[in-house]
């Protein structure tokens, strides 16, 4: 099923696609590999400069899914953080040679998968010319949603960085892989909006972190990252109640009861975060939402400025250093 990813449905029917499947020109390919993964460098690594490119994809929840191939050997680093994504980049063709930080390589043949989060580290893969890949683009938001409703808490980097293969022939992370691309085959159009969409999207990242978690030596299900002291969940539920307020740090540790260093120090230990930090994420949060179910006529300061952004550049930069884009995109689209 792997080999015919993202081409047919279930009928046998091409599936219709909203951007050209096919190109030879660098700018169009970049433009398309821009919007479906990030910005990136991309250079021939052989005799051949013109690309031979193929390009497939689809949506399942948030979740990009991508048939691609250069058609020609190519190298691919730098990939930009302030997307704020991860890909699994799975071969079913060729071969791939994911650089690693140690100098080493993970080689990944048909079947074997490759899992990086470009949003927290550095990246550089080499294809070589048959190379063809099925990917996954996962916001680094959504997995972060995933493990705090999942397991209770939110890794920190020492999950995020590490980078490692995963998957290959006869594996329950490729099993699932081909039987999204059935889902996929038989419901094309729907599983970017339909709730189903999203439960497909939820057993992906779960299956994902877990395999993730568990080469890192990360234990997802230690009772420790899950069981944060009260004083944690309630500081958290006063500022999500609270975020349009501003609430000083002081008053949140009132609220919860503790004292600032002490609540400081707990979120520090099951958060791997500040409180701070929490309340900012629920702002830009918050108006990330209303900026994408606005009104007609509602502006980007007006919506900002109600959850208490004062100085407009201070906030364009916040907003599109977490999310990735300029906060009147958000509100276009």
């Amino acid at each position: 099923m792997l080999r015919d990813a993202l081409l047919f449905d279930a009928h046998g029917r091409a599936i219709r696609q909203h951007h050209k499947v096919f190109s030879k020109d660098w700018d169009e390919i970049g433009e398309w590999s821009r919007r479906v993964y990030m910005p990136y460098d991309v250079s021939p690594t052989g005799k051949l400069i013109r690309p031979q490119s193929t390009m497939h994809s689809a949506m399942v929840g948030r979740i990009i899914v991508t048939r691609f191939a250069y058609g020609i050997p190519v190298g691919i680093r730098d990939w930009s953080q302030e997307a704020d994504n991860a890909v699994v980049l799975t071969t079913i063709g060729g071969n791939a040679s994911h650089r690693l930080d140690d100098g080493g390589a993970v080689n990944t043949g048909y079947g074997e998968s490759f899992v990086v989060d470009c949003s927290r580290t550095d990246y550089h893969v080499d294809f070589d010319p048959a190379h063809l890949q099925l990917n996954l683009t996962i916001p680094h938001a959504v997995l972060e949603q995933v493990c705090h409703d999942w397991f209770g808490f939110v890794p920190g980097d020492a999950l995020w960085r590490f980078k490692c293969g995963l998957g290959g022939q006869g594996s329950s992370w490729l099993i699932l892989m081909d039987y999204v691309m059935r889902c996929i085959a038989e419901a094309p159009d729907r599983l970017a909006h339909d709730r189903v969409g999203r439960h497909l999207e939820q057993t992906i990242c779960v299956h994902l972190l877990n395999e993730w978690a568990s080469r890192a030596g990360f234990d997802l299900s230690d009772p420790r990252h899950a069981l944060a002291p009260r004083v944690v969940r309630a500081a958290e539920a006063y500022m999500a109640e609270h975020a349009a307020d501003l609430p000083t740090m002081a008053e949140v540790a009132r609220a919860a009861g503790t004292s600032l260093r002490s609540l400081t120090e707990a979120f520090r230990r099951f958060r791997g975060t500040t409180p701070s930090q929490f309340l900012r994420e629920q702002r830009l949060q918050r108006v990330r939402r209303d900026l994408e179910t606005a009104l007609p006529g509602q502006t980007v300061a007006e919506i900002a400025a109600a959850w208490g952004y004062i100085n407009k550049g201070d906030f364009a930069r916040a907003y599109r250093q977490r999310f990735g884009e300029a906060p009147s995109a958000t509100l276009r689209r």
